[in-house]
């Protein structure tokens, strides 16, 4: 009797036990693996929510106190730095794994103070780096911890 069965094994006509529900078990192992987060690479599956810190390269005024936010959607991607107010947008280009993002403000002399992001999938993650005039970093974005199925099935 196989151990693994929910069910006792039956007779066919012809005097064969059959064993009911065998693939029962590996169903539920691929849904556990599903509901636990197995991480799909990032190249193949790019869509939702990234986190990760900054780490300052150079500079001064980089964001590197808290999490930054990377969305990723089939039309667009937005990039939070420390999940503040200034987002950066863009559109992501899959096919290329491009994913370029950016904001430009004036300052107070009306000079053009861009900020830029750019990412590319490695692995489950993304690498990124991104700058503005005063500041460069670098972040490695992974999917948050607990939101499987919200990366699975999209927004809520």
């Amino acid at each position: 009797m196989n151990p693994f069965s929910l069910l006792p094994p039956r007779k066919t006509s012809t005097g064969h036990s059959r064993q009911p529900l065998r693939a029962l078990p590996l169903a539920g192992v691929a849904l556990l693996a599903l509901f636990c987060g197995a991480a799909a690479p990032a190249a193949d599956d790019p869509y939702g929510e990234w986190i990760g810190t900054l780490v300052a390269e150079k500079g001064h005024n980089c964001p590197v106190h808290t999490v930054s936010l990377m969305q990723v959607q089939p039309k667009h991607i937005t990039f939070t730095p420390e999940m503040g107010a200034l987002v950066l947008r863009g559109v992501p280009d899959k096919k290329t794994q491009h994913y370029h993002a950016q904001l430009i403000l004036q300052d107070s002399h009306h000079q053009q103070l861009p900020m830029v992001f750019e990412a590319h999938p490695v692995g489950d993650t993304f690498e990124g780096v991104y700058g503005t005039p005063e500041c460069r970093a670098h972040v490695t974005l992974k999917r948050p911890e607990g939101r499987a199925w919200k990366n699975f099935m999209g927004d809520d």
